[in-house]
């Protein structure tokens, strides 16, 4: 019996442990439809689209992503110079039922999953996340055109000319 409750403490500090080191990207608390106007507008004056990915602070793939963008220099100055980035929560405490049915229930494709928007929030694109996926890691050839592909300038007909 003392075994089993030593046994059951250590995993409780573990499991404390680990989560204190998990960052905290999302905040189910958040009003998700009034951040994702503030971004619209933003995206709206700066020329860019809105980069919403949508997860969980319980979701190790959206935390993977998350790092690996800051993590590359030219994926990083790629989405900063085209984007505003929103991080939506997804979890038991706050799905945001009536954003996701809004964009077409994009939770369907798993987690993460990101939604790019223009200027004037039209969504023109819902991307699986698992195509950019590689071993236990992202792509960053498949990321980065990704990014590309979806920027104002890669939509925008006239630059096209």
């Amino acid at each position: 019996m003392r075994k089993l409750l030593l046994m059951i403490c250590a995993m409780m500090i573990a499991t404390c442990l680990v989560a204190q080191d998990r960052p905290n990207l999302y905040d189910p608390g958040a009003d998700a439809e009034k951040d994702l106007k503030t971004a619209i507008k933003k995206a709206k004056n700066e020329g860019k689209h809105v980069f919403i990915q949508v997860g969980g602070n319980w979701c190790g793939w959206c935390i993977l992503f998350h790092q690996y963008v800051e993590d590359n220099l030219d994926i990083k100055n790629l989405v900063t110079d085209n984007y505003v980035v929103l991080k939506v929560n997804w979890s038991p405490e706050n799905r945001n039922e009536k954003l996701m049915a809004d964009f077409g229930h994009p939770q369907r494709f798993g987690f993460p999953v990101f939604i790019v928007l223009d200027g004037e929030g039209n969504r023109i694109h819902t991307q699986n996340s698992a195509l950019l996926e590689e071993g236990k890691g992202y792509n960053k050839r498949h990321v980065t055109a990704f990014f590309r592909n979806w920027s104002p300038a890669a939509v925008n007909p006239t630059s096209k000319k």
